[in-house]
């Protein structure tokens, strides 16, 4: 997932357990951080197909993106770690555990920055946990016109990168969340413990 972050625009902020977190627009502004978010998260579920499809595996995990303003800074004197903080952050989670296995859930907030590149469909009103009610939404796919957008090749040809922009600074992050779903694992069986 670190290499899907860096090729489209996206700084991994940590991962705690099993779920990872990701932030567009941030150190460097990105007037595109939930397009890059978007394009993140499909890449990724693409990955774990390919990786459950060449190994055997179904794993599944779910995603959360939420787009909005947040607190970002380095703490700690000695080991320090940058981390972000806010309601957006925590929307972006809540996004991710109310999920759905294998879907990717974005706020109403997220969908109005992403527009027609995107097949969206709408989830409807959720129960979200110190929240409320919130308006949300699956993001399934990318349209014709942003799969010829989606990737732009490497100056040196080596692979392909988010396009990026910066000329305009925005206090906006759109944060993806994914969790894993537990699934039965070779070595979990009772069998292979006794060896």
């Amino acid at each position: 997932f670190d290499s899907v972050a860096d090729r489209r625009g996206l700084e991994k902020i940590k991962t705690m357990g099993d779920a990872y977190m990701a932030v567009a627009g941030l150190p460097v502004a990105a007037p595109d951080n939930a397009v890059r978010t978007a394009h993140m998260a499909l890449d990724m579920m693409g990955a774990l197909e390919d990786f459950n499809r060449h190994h055997g595996y179904a794993l599944q995990m779910r995603i959360g993106i939420n787009s909005g303003a947040v607190v970002a800074g380095v703490i700690g004197r000695n080991k320090f770690i940058y981390d972000l903080w806010g309601d957006t952050v925590n929307t972006a989670g809540r996004m991710e555990s109310h999920g759905l296995a294998g879907r990717i859930q974005v706020t109403d907030a997220t969908r109005r920055r992403l527009g027609e590149p995107f097949e969206l469909e709408e989830r409807g009103y959720i129960d979200v946990k110190d929240k409320g009610e919130m308006r949300t939404w699956f993001l399934n796919s990318r349209t014709g016109a942003s799969l010829s957008q989606a990737r732009v090749q490497d100056p040196d040809g080596a692979g392909t990168r988010a396009a990026t922009s910066s000329a305009t600074r925005l206090f906006l992050s759109a944060c993806v969340r994914l969790s894993s779903l537990r699934s039965p694992l070779p070595f979990s069986s009772p069998a292979h413990r006794k060896s």
